[in-house]
């Protein structure tokens, strides 16, 4: 089977109306205005327009980067010979999530320190961080847009306490910067004399830095080509250019068929990786996400999914699969064309090489600002962001007044898993009742989300992506899995102001140890249960579906627990 770029024939019935809209983006002379900055695409409010003007600035950023590349090679040639062994990025959302993929997709190169991402606050994955850095030479990087990110701050604030007392008096040259000008980080960087701070754009949003200070800083202290891989985005950006025909037009193109599908009810795009290029799912799900869902409007990015059989799926999936041209995969292309035998509409988009993705942030970020269009919504706030942050403060304000975290009266605790939620007459006594109650009550274009504020381990990942398939083949919903707080600052602004379509399932353990944050008052164990129960009350007030399992035992017991009661149940 013989893919084509843009696909059109794979979707079927749905390409005629690809097209039409295909048509009045041309005649609106979309692409021109996009590139001229014309706000009124998307808002017809002169102050919304001003802010949405505000962040636009990633359409010129890869050639503003490009003119960079001196200064930032010479910066890695300092880092290495000044023998750092160990490199911890700390940040949250758009700041991290692209470092992430290029760790996982790219590697580390020769020569280059170890690279590591945390953007958690949980204990367990924290200390096993800390643990792979051993007493080596580490340099951290604080990355946040606003410099003041509550995760970033914490992390910040264990991480100089620990330095300190390897380096007193000279702490600063340990850590560096990346944020907007004029920003708190900002100014604790050039007071505590950092050894670099880099001011990105301000006119850039978090998820849409990937080609900016952001991404590139991270990528090139890999040793990733920096000159490449900013020439693939060039590429990419040519080929989006205003003078491109919107059919031609890569950027026009996607987010007329993601537009499309999602006004006509298959909003949920389902991302079908090849393993070299498996993580790009996670920068994409808070792309789409966060960007598109408000005003009860949005996508849901479905990524981590392992495909399934046609079966599985009902009417509300659009499948977005991703091949690479040195390196086919016969028995992925195999399922892709069931699929499409099956009636499923499919994109293929293929790329010649890994390198290639530096192209495909630029083509997925004007995509996902183009989809906004018909939906006039604005693609580049997060207006439900905010409150999961001012909900966390009000339950640390409790915990700092009272000492203790408010609490819930259990449904039931069944071995190790104790289950919170809203009890109905009747209430079935068992745990496996209740769950499977729960799921059977979403209906088939609806989606169902494990909300894991967990350590994210092997082990751990493992077991989520199995329960979610065994939830998926059984019930025919769309699953996606988050980790807690990540998920926060991505699809949590679509669990809240996006169509109502979720239901959740909040998973919380208690860490075998836990580690204070230094100055504050608590621990991070404490400030991942207060994010966790901030994001559950958000949820609540809406009238969403939400229950909580709380694993009393490890995480891994409690999680194969479920798996097994639902296995044995759903065999009967």
């Amino acid at each position: 089977m013989k893919f084509s770029e843009s696909s059109l024939s794979l979707l079927r019935k749905e390409s005629g109306e690809v097209r039409k809209l295909l048509a009045k983006f041309e005649g609106e002379n979309v692409a021109s205005r996009l590139w001229n900055k014309d706000a009124s695409l998307w808002k017809r409010d002169s102050a919304i327009r001003r802010k949405i003007v505000d962040r636009l600035g990633w359409l010129d950023v890869p050639e503003k980067m490009k003119s960079r590349i001196p200064e930032l090679i010479e910066f890695r040639n300092d880092i290495i010979q000044a023998g750092y062994k160990n490199i911890v990025l700390l940040g949250m959302g758009g700041s991290s999530l692209c470092p992430e993929v290029c760790r996982k997709i790219f590697g580390i190169s020769s020569g280059s320190p170890g690279f590591y991402v945390l953007d958690t606050t949980s204990p367990a994955t924290i200390l096993r961080t800390e643990k792979k850095l051993r007493s080596e030479k580490t340099l951290y990087i604080l990355a946040s847009k606003s410099g003041s990110t509550l995760e970033v701050d914490s992390l910040y604030r264990y991480f100089l306490e620990k330095v300190e007392m390897l380096h007193p008096g000279g702490a600063g040259e340990y850590f560096m910067a990346i944020t907007d000008p004029g920003t708190s980080l900002e100014r604790l960087a050039r007071d505590k004399m950092f050894r670099k701070v880099f001011t990105n754009p301000p006119d850039i949003g978090g998820r849409y830095s990937a080609l900016s200070y952001f991404g590139l800083v991270p990528a090139l202290l890999m040793g990733i080509d920096l000159k490449l891989f900013l020439g693939k985005a060039l590429e990419m950006s040519g080929k989006c250019r205003s003078e491109i025909s919107a059919e031609r037009n890569p950027g026009v193109l996607l987010g007329a068929v993601l537009a499309t599908f999602g006004r006509a009810g298959r909003n949920k795009i389902t991302f079908v990786l090849p393993p070299p290029l498996l993580s790009f799912g996670i920068w994409l799900e808070q792309l789409i996400a966060e960007s598109t869902g408000k005003e009860g409007k949005g996508l849901v990015p479905v990524e981590g999914e392992t495909i399934g059989k046609p079966e599985s799926y009902g009417t509300d999936r659009l499948f977005i699969f991703y091949t690479i041209r040195s390196d086919q995969n016969a028995p992925l292309e195999r399922q892709i064309e069931r699929l499409v035998d099956a009636g499923q509409p499919v994109v293929v988009i293929e790329i010649e090489e890994t390198y290639d993705l530096a192209g495909e942030f630029f083509r997925w970020e004007m995509a996902t600002a183009i989809t906004g269009i018909p939906w006039e919504i604005n693609p580049f706030d997060e207006p439900n962001v905010t409150e999961s942050k001012e909900n966390t403060a009000k339950i640390l304000e409790i915990y700092k007044n009272s000492g203790s975290l408010p609490v819930s009266v259990p449904l039931l605790t069944e071995q190790g898993v104790t289950l919170f939620g809203e009890s109905k007459s009747g209430e079935a006594a068992s745990l496996v009742q209740n769950l499977i109650r729960f799921f059977s009550e979403i209906p088939e274009t609806h989606y169902l989300v494990l909300m894991a504020y967990l350590d994210s381990s092997d082990e751990n990942e493992m077991l989520l992506q199995e329960l979610r398939l065994l939830i998926r083949d059984h019930f025919r919903i769309a699953t996606t899995v988050g980790y807690g707080p990540r998920f926060l600052h991505s699809t949590g602004q679509l669990h809240k102001g996006g169509p109502k379509e979720g239901a959740y399932v909040q998973i919380t353990t208690e860490p075998s140890e836990d580690i204070a944050v230094p100055g504050k008052g608590y621990t991070f164990n404490t400030l991942n249960r207060s994010q966790a129960l901030g994001d559950l009350d958000s949820l609540k007030k809406r009238g969403l579906p939400v229950l909580q399992l709380h694993l009393t035992r490890s995480p891994g017991e409690g999680l194969k627990y479920v798996m097994d009661i639902l296995e044995k149940a759903f065999r009967q």
